[in-house]
């Protein structure tokens, strides 16, 4: 395998090398939106990126260009955000893996950094390329792939992975700590906990009731002060960002290990463009 596990930095011979002998591809999917004062726009393709990355080189697969576009209307109110409209978000996602699949890739796993925000687009768009051409296409979200461990090793629980909060921050302090601000940290209480928790299908609370709702740019604003923060960033570090990182490349990379063992019979690969 080329020294690169990154699709874009090889030629298409190399790209056909790797095709001999495997099948899978990882496509690492984030957003452009605001992390605080004191953290950058790219958070989210930064966990999709350097996940998708560390776990390529572990187990030896492949890697798309990082996408940095995701579903984010609700940080629209802070300036700097781009968001793709959901049926965009799926049809982007749909597009790359039937192009990947078209050369021979069988197994096309997308790796989401957004969030859960992502995940309802990119769940339709999994289930459209599954269906239509056979393939294996499944989704790693990092901040649930370890989410038991990563509650574990931050040590503050349930608000463990809120938006730019302690886990998120960490994580980047270990990782990309040229573009943190940690004079820009601001301390936030404990929210108190609503009657209902309005949250996305696919994060739930385990000590909550749920409603679904989906609130405004405006009502996010509103809801984390001005600031954009969460959850209290004020106890983050690089330590507790290493062990975040490690336990979730460690869960991710099981999970590609079995996902290459698979045995994928494509009857209806490639598809016609």
């Amino acid at each position: 395998m080329a020294d690169s596990v990154w699709l874009h930095e090889l030629t298409w011979p190399d790209i056909a090398a790797y095709l001999e002998h495997d099948d899978l591809v990882m496509v690492p999917v984030g957003a452009t939106e605001q992390h605080g004062r004191h953290t950058p726009l790219m958070v989210d393709t930064a966990w999709a990126a350097d996940v998708s990355e560390t776990v390529a080189r572990q187990e030896g697969v492949l890697v798309a260009p990082p996408m940095h576009f995701g579903w984010s209307p609700h940080h629209l109110a802070y300036p700097g955000g781009i968001t793709l409209r959901p049926e965009t978000l799926t049809s982007v996602c749909v597009d790359i893996g039937e192009s990947l699949i078209s050369h021979g890739f069988r197994k096309i796993v997308f790796v989401n950094g957004n969030r859960v925000a992502n995940l309802p687009p990119m769940q339709i768009a999994m289930a459209k390329l599954r269906y239509k051409t056979g393939a294996f296409v499944a989704i790693i979200d990092t901040h649930l792939i370890a989410r038991k461990d990563v509650c574990e090793v931050s040590g503050n629980g349930r608000d463990g992975s809120h938006h730019a909060g302690n886990v998120e921050t960490s994580f980047m302090l270990h990782a990309h700590p040229e573009l943190v601000k940690p004079g820009e940290f601001l301390p936030m209480p404990d929210r108190p906990l609503p009657a209902f928790a309005a949250t996305f299908p696919m994060d739930p609370p385990f000590d909550q009731n749920i409603a679904f709702v989906q609130a405004t740019a405006a009502e996010f604003y509103e809801k984390t002060g001005g600031h954009g923060s969460y959850s209290d960033p004020s106890r983050a570090n690089a330590e507790t960002g290493k062990r975040v990182l490690d336990v979730t490349v460690a869960r991710a990379a099981e999970f590609i290990a079995q996902a290459k063992r698979l045995n994928v019979q494509c009857d209806r690969c490639p598809i016609p463009m």
